[in-house]
């Protein structure tokens, strides 16, 4: 059984290695690996080697990384036990896939050191999920690779919780979620991501998980033929046209359903994109690649009507962490919604494997416009936590901001698409832009119409900041701003050049917006009912929440 799953996986890495010495390289892996492990069983009795096998090859299959991160998939729990050590595996294989597993080891050392007691209070639970998390982090500095390989190592738990003891199944749940599928989202790997929260709801919230299945089956079965009846005429259409391209079918995730229906407060007959058909095409070459996405765009919207509201173009300008695809939901001849989502070979390979890909372009000389914008994340990331006055909790809500998916899209003046967190004021905007444009900003443009820096951005709302030069951060700012990352930014400026209103702003900073409060004196105003017109002037205004008139006793 383990040399037949080893073949298996041989016959994927002959597809992805260069050449025999990186094939001979992995079989040397699996052969110490198994040597290191010989006797060791699993908690259900298998070889432990099975599992390594299986790491691997999601690290080779859903990551797509190359042959020096497989061996350091088979090698992770190799160093410490009886038989062999980290130096034997730099002697043998190298420092490159020694500090690999080194990294792994760390990981591991980290969270299985800092397992909760029984006893922990709820602050001090997120308080050590913030630590682990720093930590996870602090590795992607020395090679990301670590962290990828990480996640196929968390995937590889998620396939077997049922296995497991619930105290130990209850752990590896909240560092998935807290820790693991942030990161898979935020490098692009949505396949490891989509799984592993399905695998959350399913074990966190049984009945919603099962009672979503079940409708998704009877869907399935009934809409099955609609789809394809969908479908056919744009594969004639296609290929009358002389495109190379593949159309493949998909069902909205379990859990994506699910955080839908809670977040939006929307039934499952609401939502809309739980069918979705992916056309991926290999482009005529890589500057075509942009205008052969939109003539299909065209071609299947004149086929079809569109939803325009659901229209997301995601090639003009990428998601932040790489992510290209048109998408438009169609109303198809059954009466059914229908998302489709168009993408070149190459975006498809980074919406699937995230990072790695985008990498694997670059290293190829072939690479979008976007390219930098994981690497700039990754820069973030280390300056963030190069902070050293920072503590684990305000690092992760600084960090959330850039890597949870609630996003929305604005435009700046000159109609460039920006990926902004919901709830983010102009003033946050402001300072995704530059620093130095938050701190100099004095008003905002929303759609050509003057706004205070407080107003809160929809989708699709055309930006402007204006700045003057004596202008300079405000500690009213804060009980505004919506981003971390943002009010971090101002409480440094006041800190640094107005220390004497630095408590006042740090009870700012603690506040949420609702909980600042605002007294506006009418004395001397003898207009009849001007004070009126007045509070039902600020109620219009975005973020005040709650306008009343009260008497001087």
């Amino acid at each position: 059984m383990v040399n037949t799953e080893f073949e298996a996986l041989m016959v994927l890495a002959s597809k992805r290695c260069r050449d025999e010495g990186e094939l001979q390289d992995i079989r040397k892996a699996f052969g110490l690996a198994s040597d290191a492990h010989r006797n060791v069983l699993t908690h259900t009795g298998e070889p432990y080697i099975l599992r390594c096998i299986d790491v691997a090859r999601i690290v080779l299959e859903k990551v797509g990384l190359g042959y020096k991160s497989i061996c350091a998939a088979l090698l992770m729990d190799v160093p410490g036990n009886l038989y062999y050590t980290l130096d034997d595996i730099r002697l043998g294989f190298g420092d490159k896939i020694a500090q690999l597993v080194e990294g792994l080891q760390n990981i591991n050392k980290i969270l299985s050191s800092t397992n909760a007691p029984a006893s922990l209070g709820k602050d001090e639970e997120s308080e050590r999920q913030a630590e682990n998390f720093k930590t996870v982090l602090l590795t992607l500095g020395d090679d990301v690779r670590v962290v990828l390989i990480k996640l196929a190592d968390r995937l590889q738990d998620c396939r077997h919780l049922d296995t497991l003891p619930k105290a130990k199944r209850d752990r590896i749940l909240s560092e998935t979620m807290f820790i693991f599928i942030p990161l898979a989202h935020r490098l692009g790997l949505y396949s490891i991501k989509s799984e592993m929260e399905n695998f959350w709801l399913k074990y966190e919230q049984p009945q919603a998980y099962t009672d979503i299945m079940s409708r998704i089956d009877k869907d399935v079965s009934a809409r099955t033929r609609d789809v394809d009846e969908f479908i056919a005429p744009i594969n004639d259409a296609l290929n009358e046209k002389g495109y190379v391209f593949e159309i493949k079918k998909r069902i909205k995730t379990p859990y994506s359903i699910w955080y839908k229906m809670k977040n939006k407060g929307v039934p499952y007959e609401q939502i809309y994109d739980i069918y979705a058909v992916r056309i991926i095409f290999d482009p005529e070459s890589p500057r075509t690649e942009r205008e052969q996405a939109y003539a299909i765009y065209s071609i299947i919207t004149r086929m079809y009507t569109d939803k325009p509201s659901r229209t997301r173009d995601w090639i003009k300008q990428p998601k932040s962490n790489g992510y290209e695809a048109l998408h438009c939901t169609l109303m198809s001849k059954a009466g059914i919604w229908v998302e489709v989502q168009i993408r070149s070979r190459r975006m498809d390979d980074i919406a699937e494997k995230g990072i790695a890909a985008h990498w694997s372009y670059k290293n190829d000389g072939y690479l979008s416009e976007t390219g930098s914008d994981v690497d700039n994340w990754l820069a973030k990331i280390q300056e963030i936590l190069g902070s050293g006055d920072i503590n684990s909790l305000e690092m992760l809500d600084i960090i959330q901001d850039d890597i949870l998916p609630n996003e929305i899209v604005v435009f700046t003046p000159k109609g460039q698409q920006m990926s902004i967190p919901k709830g983010s004021t102009a003033l946050d905007f402001a300072y995704r832009i530059h620093t130095n444009i938050g701190h100099s900003a004095i008003a905002a443009k929303v759609n050509m119409k003057l706004a205070p820096l407080s107003r809160k951005l929809k989708a699709g709302d055309q930006v402007e900041i204006i700045t003057a030069r004596n202008a300079s951060p405000k500690a009213s700012w804060l009980s505004f701003l919506h981003t971390s990352s943002a009010r971090r930014k101002v409480l440094e400026y006041i800190k640094a050049n107005d220390p004497e209103s630095l408590q006042t702003a740090e009870n700012m900073a603690g506040r949420k917006p609702e909980e600042v409060s605002i007294r506006i004196n009418l004395l001397g105003i003898n207009h009849p009912g001007l004070a009126e017109e007045i509070v039902n002037a600020l109620k219009k205004i975005d973020g005040i929440e709650d306008v009343s008139i009260s008497e001087l006793q």
